[in-house]
């Protein structure tokens, strides 16, 4: 039997990051990765590359192909409260990129004597000191056998799920993708609208294409997102079309230091599995590659795994910390009074120049 001493389910930014830098380090060891994405799968994703994983980028002395960023570059985000018919503009400083092609290229940078495995992990079950792993692409079956197990695999984390406490908080992110021909639409917004979600979204202009998404509660999710859809085009004053396509999945709002969880025994978690994701903005790509690198230098030091949990959870404390700050910054974001409060102070906006008639 072919035994792996490491497993790693997902593929994207965390899991491609931790296998790239702990194959480098260790190339004695033997490390399965399980990448389940492909195009018709992509994870909804507004593919803005904020300044703190621009920074990871820059300290991994990386630089971004130009195939990876998308039309157009986006300077704002106009800022809209539907409900409290609110609009403002706050200078960002992200890329526009496309997320699928971001991952394949953080992919491509695993060195070759990785294995790849193409599937989706349908079930993760545990046989003395080995654990057995189910692998599903198309119509083929795998079974992988691994003596450690790596969750990188997002929100809906099967890793998560079998082996500790779920997220208390998750949303459903839902992501629609419209033909852009022409619409009198925002570049780059973010959208709150009490009456259908306590959460926010968004709306990106992406090449020839604009996407409208957001997050939802879990139950009628896709009435409030269709509701919102409307409520925005009747305050824009303008439709966004019909669809082109629809993606959808769970996606984590952790609120409490409980929330976090980077594993235990020979199990790990990265990412958002881990629970590293900002519940303010949902912005997680910092996140996921910062945990992938501090897990790879962990495994690349220690001697046991006991050795591995102590280092990586105590080396991932600042990041629980400023995510954990990052929910209370949502709970006041996200709290209509105080949104409206912020919003008419026009504090940190900025003031675009009237356009001529």
């Amino acid at each position: 039997m072919n035994v792996y001493d490491i497993a790693v389910v997902g593929a994207g930014p965390a899991g491609a990051v931790f296998v790239k830098e702990l194959a480098e380090a260790r190339p004695d060891l033997k490390i399965v990765l399980i990448d389940g994405q492909s195009p018709d799968s992509a994870k909804p994703c507004g593919g803005l590359l904020a300044p703190d994983a621009q920074k990871l980028l820059a300290r991994f002395d990386l630089v971004l192909p130009k195939s990876v960023l998308e039309d157009p570059q986006i300077f704002a985000v106009e800022t809209i409260d539907i409900d409290q018919k609110l609009v403002r503009y706050y200078q960002r400083h992200y890329l526009n990129m496309d997320r699928y092609s971001f991952d394949r290229w953080l992919l491509s940078l695993v060195p070759p004597h990785v294995t790849v495995c193409r599937g989706r992990c349908l079930k993760i079950e545990k046989e003395d000191d080995l654990f057995l792993l189910s692998v599903k692409h198309g119509e083929e079956k795998t079974q992988i056998s691994a003596r450690a197990l790596v969750g990188a695999d997002g929100g809906g984390s099967v890793v998560r799920r079998a082996f500790f406490r779920p997220m208390r908080v998750q949303y459903v992110a839902i992501q629609q993708w419209f033909e852009n021909k022409g619409q009198r639409l925002p570049y780059y917004s973010c959208i709150f609208d009490a009456k259908t979600s306590d959460s926010c979204s968004w709306t990106i202009h992406k090449g020839n294409y604009v996407i409208f998404g957001g997050a939802f509660a879990t139950h009628g999710c896709r009435r409030a997102f269709d509701q919102q859809k409307a409520r925005l085009e009747a305050f824009l004053g303008n439709s966004f079309g019909e669809a082109v396509k629809t993606e959808a999945c769970l996606v984590s709002s952790p609120r409490a230091m409980k929330d976090f969880c980077t594993g235990d025994g020979t199990v790990f978690l990265l990412g958002e599995a881990a629970g590293f994701i900002s519940a303010s903005s949902f912005e997680g790509l910092s996140s996921a590659m910062y945990s992938g690198k501090v897990l790879a230098d962990a495994f690349a030091a220690g001697k046991t795994y006991q050795d591995v949990q102590r280092t990586y959870r105590k080396n991932t404390r600042t990041l629980r910390l400023k995510l954990r700050m990052k929910s209370v910054k949502r709970a006041i974001l996200c709290t209509p009074f105080t949104r409206g409060i912020i919003m008419k102070s026009g504090m940190q906006s900025i003031r675009p120049y009237a356009k001529k008639p």
